[in-house]
């Protein structure tokens, strides 16, 4: 098989952040190999974050909770792999599923992350992550299979594409709840799905009003349909100036996003979102290792972090970032202020 790869698969079949993560990779498989055939294979919920991009032949998708569940569904996927007839794959989701998935479909250079029982068994290689540092970035990482097969470039910045029709869709919506051009768009992200610390509702409505103390400012809450009652609850005291903006589709909350001034989240796939379309964020970070910016913070946009004080991780925090809501260690008042520094650097005071 000839060193440089012709047909390259990368899988990253997990959260929407993690796949906006591997972008910087897939931008650099094709600077690298510009003639080769690169797919990408992701779980339907994240197909809209690779939509559009241009360093991509084709997206597939693997739904092993749904359409290629159980052995029939593997035996699909792996039908469909094969018939792409790759040379290399790049697991960055270390499963063992995938690792024989693709040992099935005959894609002969195959290269994961950490070293597994499963990829013994399956003559998968690995890049290992036992020189671990904690201030090096998941998207470095990610780069370390790309830098396998010869790869070289150290460039973190994440990518997120959308058209001129989806922005022009988004700015109908926007226009039809009353908001122009000209008003400073700050999106707040205010749900999550309990992968990261957040803050409880009452927490971001403390912050919309200091928020709305400021001139010229409307406030997008964004979120998915199931999400509507808590952003809607959050907009009622606000009507004309705070807009809950739920969507069906990511795709809408995307083109959404391109529109704002800055988004302001927990550490979520949105904030990331955020980051490849080059739009401002302000986001609240836990400090552990496991959590920590340093490894998932936003990578090539302008953004401010906010973290808690280290007496709140030492004496408050409850130990468990799935639980933690940051009570009494960030206050609205600190993510404002954060706001405020964010829109004063790119030239948009909000002071009355």
């Amino acid at each position: 098989m000839s060193n440089n790869p012709r047909r390259i698969l990368v899988v990253r079949t997990d959260r929407i952040g993690d796949v906006v993560l591997a972008t910087p990779l897939i931008r650099a498989l094709r600077r690298s190999f510009p003639d080769a055939w690169i797919a990408a294979m992701v779980r339907p919920y994240a197909e809209p974050v690779l939509r559009d991009n241009p360093f991509l032949n084709e997206i597939i998708l693997d739904d092993p909770d749904g359409a290629h569940a159980g052995f029939s569904g593997f035996v699909t996927q792996v039908r469909k792999i094969a018939r792409r007839r790759f040379d290399t794959g790049l697991i960055l989701l270390p499963k063992s599923r995938l690792s024989w998935m693709l040992l099935f479909a005959q894609v002969r250079r195959r290269i994961s992350v950490s070293l597994r029982l499963d990829h013994l068994l399956t003559c998968t290689r690995w890049v290992t992550r036992r020189d671990y540092k904690e201030d090096r970035h998941e998207a470095d990482y990610c780069l370390d299979l790309g830098r396998k097969l010869g790869v070289e470039t150290n460039d973190l910045d994440v990518d997120v594409f959308v058209s001129p029709a989806e922005q022009q869709e988004a700015r109908n919506r926007l226009a039809a709840a009353g908001i122009g051009a000209s008003d400073t768009l700050i999106g707040i992200h205010p749900v999550g799905r309990g992968s990261a610390p957040n803050w409880v509702p009452e927490r971001y409505a403390g912050l919309i009003d200091l928020l709305l103390k400021r001139r010229d400012v409307r406030i997008v809450l964004t979120g998915s349909d199931g999400d509507a009652p808590v952003l809607r609850r959050l907009a009622e005291a606000n009507r004309s100036r705070v807009h809950a903006m739920p969507t069906a589709d990511l795709r809408q909350s995307i083109s959404m996003i391109s529109l704002m001034r800055l988004l302001v989240s927990a550490s979520t796939g949105p904030m990331h979102i955020a980051a490849g379309l080059k739009i401002p964020t302000v986001s609240m970070f836990c400090p552990l290792t496991a959590c920590s910016p340093a490894r998932w913070g936003p990578s090539g946009n302008q953004s401010e972090i906010v973290l808690p004080g280290k007496d709140y991780c030492q004496h408050q925090c409850p130990g468990d970032p799935h639980l933690c809501t940051f009570e009494g260690g960030i206050t609205p008042e600190a993510v404002a202020q954060a706001v405020q520094r964010t829109l004063d650097r790119a030239g948009n005071s909000l002071q009355g």
